[in-house]
């Protein structure tokens, strides 16, 4: 019987969309990425994402078999595998509408390493780990990584990452400032679900526009950001949310958003 590779549940509000070959370490085909971008499609009114892995990994990186090696182009087939596959799902994380969580456990490496830090919060249990080994095989880093790493780590890290091609533990990543929390094995699972519950029980429409300005934020200047800010502000204060914080502000009470 064949089992599906990408497992998704709804929670409450939070959407779980779980990698699941655990006998692979959760290693991707192009179609498991393509499985993530049309689970993202239509999220069916979840209001946020946890992406996790099956088993003992998050997940080991892609999983072209021999297809690439056996092919009368590698080069070719490795292209369309990234821009018909993989980078879509990347993008389609990092421009989500709702705030996403992943919870990483064992190796994060490759494109598995893209997947994990295109998430707004990436929990880490003790024995987790972020790989970028494609030097190891003279690759270069694909999946965002040469885009995600340097406004995460700064450009020396990002280099001690992709040049030396060395594992970084979650203790070293968490220091390094690169993922948002590192906890015991056994708890990773409930403490990434309960943030992701908490994000999921907040004002939708405000985190998905703060999260869209990060990402906008990075790639302009000041006054560009200022006017941003401007737009959203105005868009957010005609929501149903931002009426309900601010009564909840002056009745002094815990505001009870509704996602809209």
């Amino acid at each position: 019987m064949a089992v599906d590779q990408l497992l998704t549940e709804r929670r409450g509000d939070v959407l779980v969309l779980t990698l699941n070959r655990p006998e692979r370490l959760n290693a991707a085909p192009p179609s498991l990425f393509e499985d993530i971008t049309a689970a993202l499609a239509d999220l069916g009114g979840a209001r946020a994402i946890l992406i996790q892995g099956a088993g003992r990994a998050f997940c080991s990186g892609a999983d072209v078999g021999a297809g690439a090696l056996s092919s009368a182009d590698p080069g070719a087939a490795t292209h369309a595998a990234l821009t018909d596959s993989y980078n879509p799902a990347i993008l389609a994380v990092a421009e989500a509408r709702v705030p996403v969580v992943s919870a990483v456990r064992g190796p994060a490496a490759g494109i598995g390493c893209s997947l994990a830090l295109a998430a707004d919060f990436c929990v880490a249990s003790e024995g987790a780990y972020f790989l970028q080994a494609f030097v190891n095989i003279g690759l270069v880093p694909d999946g965002g990584a040469s885009w995600l790493l340097p406004r995460l780590i700064g450009r020396a890290r990002a280099a001690e990452m992709m040049l030396l091609g060395e594992r970084v533990p979650a203790a070293k990543a968490l220091d390094w400032g690169m993922i948002h929390k590192v906890v015991a094995e056994e708890a990773l699972e409930a403490e990434a679900f309960a943030l992701a519950a908490r994000l999921a029980a907040g004002p939708t429409m405000t985190l998905g526009t703060i999260r869209r300005g990060l990402h906008a934020a990075l790639e302009s200047d000041l006054a560009t950001a200022l006017a941003r800010e401007a737009d959203d502000q105005r868009a957010m204060r005609g929501t149903g949310d931002a009426m309900e914080g601010g009564m909840a502000f002056l009745q002094k009470r815990a505001p009870a958003f509704k996602g809209a």
